[in-house]
């Protein structure tokens, strides 16, 4: 057994429970409604060290540091990202980055349709032999971040919507390497025709950065923009570090981005010059917006607008909020 595997060795459970998985949960059953569990699954067994361990040596693999991969050890994290999902039967899934399958493993079981696109050929080779009975999985061996999904995700809902009316939107959950998140999520925000929600297991930084970050700070940036600008976020819970291997360097946490639809985004003319105009102002993030933004128009006509906005003539884009953007947007930009 390669040394490299076997360290970070989390401890053993003494013994294996039984979680019997019903979706939805009984507290949520409509009035009514006879479903009954789906299947019964090891919550600690299948997909526990020994098992990543085996799955990896089955292929010749280590964990690959260029994509980032850590592979969740913890089948019960997996359930509570479903379950924080809120999967349904006939729900169909996007996940990126399957690895050797444990949350792919906990999608199915919920009774989910799963497009899982994953970019190591010999990982795409372990899942689709893991589940090659199913007929409710797709195996795409793609660059998520070259990818294009849409066609995908749209064949697998109109075949949905035969038998579910509600089946018109997708959901997105996944453990995605940490070093491709902030590109990640700046990819699937956007796409609020075809997801409903997005619940990612991201660097805790990362997280709490995107969801938790204040005005007159240094994390607020133009991510924090982007994202109130296409979603609803919201930080769920932390996962630490020990849940992973290789153990990275920093805890996890689960963030849920609710997606808006093209009708609720911000009233501003132009998507693309707003988000320039929010990324010119960043760019000297110590300056006035009066000094940033002259490109645009000129000083006098900034500093009018911002006080037309109800914001001092002295404002620096850190001091902003999105509505705040929007208002100076639509004042100054002339499309």
């Amino acid at each position: 057994m390669p040394s490299l595997l076997l360290h970070h060795l989390p401890p053993t459970p003494l013994s294996t429970t039984i979680k019997i998985r019903s979706h939805p949960k009984p507290s949520s059953l409509v009035q009514g409604s006879t479903r009954t569990p789906l299947c019964i699954t090891c919550a600690r067994s299948q997909d526990d060290y020994h098992a990543t361990l085996d799955a990896l040596n089955s292929k010749g693999r280590t964990p690959r540091k260029s994509l980032g991969q850590h592979y969740m050890l913890n089948s019960s994290i997996n359930e509570q990202l479903a379950d924080t999902a809120d999967i349904r039967d006939g729900d169909v899934i996007l996940e990126i980055g399957p690895g050797t399958g444990s949350l792919t493993n906990v999608l199915l079981d919920a009774g989910a349709t799963v497009l899982a696109i994953e970019k190591d050929a010999h990982m795409a080779a372990l899942v689709r032999e893991r589940f090659a009975v199913t007929d409710r999985l797709k195996v795409l061996q793609e660059d998520f971040m070259k990818c294009h999904i849409h066609p995908h995700l749209f064949s697998l809902l109109e075949s949905k919507k035969a038998k579910n009316k509600e089946s018109r939107y997708a959901k997105v959950v996944s453990n995605i390497p940490f070093n491709i998140s902030t590109d990640v999520v700046k990819i699937l925000l956007p796409m609020g025709d075809i997801f409903s929600e997005v619940v990612l297991l991201l660097q805790d930084e990362t997280a709490l950065r995107l969801v938790e970050a204040s005005l007159r700070t240094q994390e607020y940036r133009p991510i924090n923009i982007f994202v109130n600008f296409y979603s609803d976020p919201e930080y769920k819970f932390k996962v630490p570090r020990t849940n992973f291997f290789p153990q990275p360097n920093v805890d996890a946490a689960v963030v849920v981005f609710k997606l808006k639809q093209a009708v609720d985004y911000p009233p501003v003319s132009s998507i693309k010059s707003f988000f320039s105009l929010v990324n010119s102002a960043f760019n000297g993030k110590r300056k006035m917006l009066r000094r940033s933004l002259q490109h645009i128009c000129t000083s006098i006509e900034i500093e009018e607008a911002l006080r037309n906005v109800g914001l001092p003539a002295t404002s620096r884009p850190e001091e902003l909020t999105l509505d705040d953007f929007v208002r100076l947007h639509n004042l100054i930009v002339k499309t």
